[in-house]
């Protein structure tokens, strides 16, 4: 005769038999968590000001970091002391700032208040070229069949692309201008570096060093692989990006563009999208070169196809590879969703910021499925199982 279970007996054995209801509960309590930290959220303004403060520069240093290290690390293997060889590089960098600020920026400058000024003249330039294309006659018999007022159109056109473009460089402006947060960045950016590179290695560690014995190597491990695809995408993104706006900068030279530099700054900096980039960098240039001549612009379209072609067959194989191993269609999702979320930081951090929660996601999932018996397959699936029936 089996032993009469107390109410706590059965109450345990309930939920052991039912662990649905576990799960519910555990919902519950993560629900009653979030409602709790919904109504005490002011605790954490302090914390949230903070990470609001330093996010900038570590987002820097660490950009920084990933480019400089191999060079430190290479110096050190030739004896080269890692202190000195972080003050160099400081030396240097330093003086190409300088060389920028003295030479390139007021070029620079100078290309984009023309561009700007001159863009309200652009659209009527396209007119013009659209119905000597179409011919006067045949253009007002399509615009009157389709009830269609181009001439409005475009000055509506024109004069929000205008807004848009003053709102943004004066934007930009105030940005480098007022925001403290731009100049603590800059003050503290040199400090952050100098201590990542000079002790950066030793950090997972340090982190590591607070966790349960246990998960001190599978932890290290995590931090390796997150490091691996963070550098790798990094890197490789920076050096593909240079590699465009270099080979666009010539292109547009030798075939006569105006704005040549600016046009390929932005490719180089948009760039960094993966396949959003192109189509937003190629916009300015196809009008600029649509304005200058049909000629133009096919001169354009040609280099345009021809830089793409070498990026995608030989720069990005060679220097990304297959590091990430994100689907397309998730990394364009990704993208779209942390664009809405976080704007243009969210968009510039989508797919690193997903290749790391990927990294953590994946090692947390194969540990549960290690501990967890929900994924022990006791019997083989019967593939007839998965056959339609024939109609």
């Amino acid at each position: 005769m089996e032993p009469m279970q107390t109410g706590p007996s059965r109450f345990k054995q309930f939920f052991l038999n039912n662990k649905f209801v576990v799960f519910l509960l555990v919902l519950l309590l993560i629900g009653l968590n979030i409602m709790v930290f919904t109504k005490i959220s002011y605790i954490f303004t302090p914390l949230a000001v903070l990470l609001k403060t330093i996010l900038l520069p570590v987002i820097l240093a660490g950009v920084v970091y990933y480019l400089l290290n191999p060079i430190v690390d290479y110096l050190e293997r030739w004896k080269v002391k890692r202190a000195y060889s972080i003050l160099l590089l400081f030396v240097i960098i330093i003086g190409l700032i300088t060389i920028l600020l003295v030479s390139v920026i007021p070029l620079i400058t100078d290309q984009i208040t023309g561009f700007i000024n001159n863009f309200p003249g652009y659209a009527e330039q396209i007119q013009e070229q659209f119905d000597t294309l179409m011919g006067s006659s045949l253009s007002s018999q399509v615009q009157d069949w389709l009830n269609i007022n181009t001439a409005e159109m475009t000055s509506n056109l024109t004069e929000k692309v205008t807004s848009i473009l003053n709102n943004v460089w004066s934007s930009v402006g105030s940005f480098f201008s007022t925001l403290k947060e731009v100049v603590l960045a800059i003050i503290t950016l040199p400090f952050i570096l100098f201590y990542l590179l000079y002790e950066g290695k030793k950090l997972p560690r340090t982190i590591v060093g607070f966790l349960p014995t246990k998960v001190r190597g599978s932890s290290l491990r995590v931090f390796g692989e997150m490091n691996s695809q963070i550098s790798s995408y990094i890197r490789g993104q920076i050096i593909v990006s240079f590699c465009i706006g270099a080979l666009l900068y010539l292109g547009y030279i030798i075939i006569g563009l105006k704005y040549s530099l600016v046009l390929a700054l932005i490719a180089a900096c948009t760039a960094v999208i993966p396949y959003l980039g192109p189509a937003i960098a190629i916009t300015p240039a196809l009008i600029v070169a649509l304005v200058t001549s049909p000629i133009m612009l096919l001169k354009m379209i040609i280099i345009w196809t021809v830089v793409q072609l070498i990026e995608g067959k030989f720069i990005s194989p060679q220097i990304m590879g297959k590091s990430l191993r994100i689907h397309p269609i998730t990394i364009i999702f990704v993208i779209l969703t942390a664009g809405n979320l976080f704007g243009i930081v969210g968009i510039v951090l989508a797919v690193p910021g997903y290749a790391v929660l990927k990294v953590a996601f994946m090692n947390l999932f194969n540990y549960i499925k290690g501990k967890s018996t929900l994924y022990n397959e006791d019997e083989p699936a019967d593939p007839s199982v998965f056959i339609e029936p024939k109609a």
